[in-house]
């Protein structure tokens, strides 16, 4: 039967303690006082708010991971969240792992600028976009890139070996991606602080 002081439950509270029969209806937490002459609701969950801090706890979300040294991390075991440090990024190339058959780098392109159209004849590619915009260009001759596609946030470019490509930033602020490599296609550690040092690299 319907109780006005068994408040609605608490949308969040959840997978309560089974052995707790009377979780199932546990009242709302901000519910603090109920009065206490209703002798049908178990005493045991009327509880103030210090005493509901310490019995329940729900962590705060946390908005924004803490920023890391951008470096190459491989080939040792390594987990990251490859959106932020994508963003946080503000070199053309940087490599964040690389392994014996796989490598990921991070870029940053600028307002007008381009990846530059190259080919890697024995490697496939994977371009995924964090923030941004832009255009892909792909084809097997290099005077006809018959493949155009626009992209935006969170679009993945798959690139197979020996296709010429190039992804133009057609936005109004930095192209922020990351790029996987099989195998991996630049040194272990490479930094490329803008195009032009890729270019003088390569």
């Amino acid at each position: 039967m319907y109780s006005t002081y068994r408040g609605y439950p608490n949308p969040y509270f959840i997978a309560p303690p089974m052995y707790n029969p009377y979780y199932s209806n546990y009242p709302n937490p901000y519910f603090f006082n109920p009065p206490a002459y209703d002798m049908n609701y178990p005493k045991d969950l009327y509880v103030d708010a210090a005493e509901y801090d310490s019995r329940f706890f729900f962590p705060e979300p946390v908005m924004e991971s803490n920023p890391i040294q951008l470096k190459d991390y491989g080939p040792q075991p390594f987990v990251v969240n490859i959106n932020d440090v994508t963003k946080q990024n503000n070199t053309f190339r940087t490599a964040l792992w690389t392994g014996e058959h796989l490598q990921v780098t991070l870029m940053s392109i600028d307002v007008g600028d381009d990846i530059g159209l190259e080919i890697h004849p024995e490697v496939d590619q994977f371009i995924r976009l964090e923030d941004g915009e832009g255009l892909v260009k792909m084809g097997k001759d290099k005077d006809r890139l018959d493949f155009q596609a626009k992209v935006y946030d969170e679009f993945a470019i798959m690139i197979p070996a020996g296709t010429w490509h190039n992804v133009i930033n057609t936005g109004n602020r930095p192209l922020k991606v990351y790029s996987i490599y099989a195998p991996p296609q630049h040194p272990r550690g490479t930094v490329h602080q803008t195009k032009a040092d890729a270019q003088a690299a390569e």
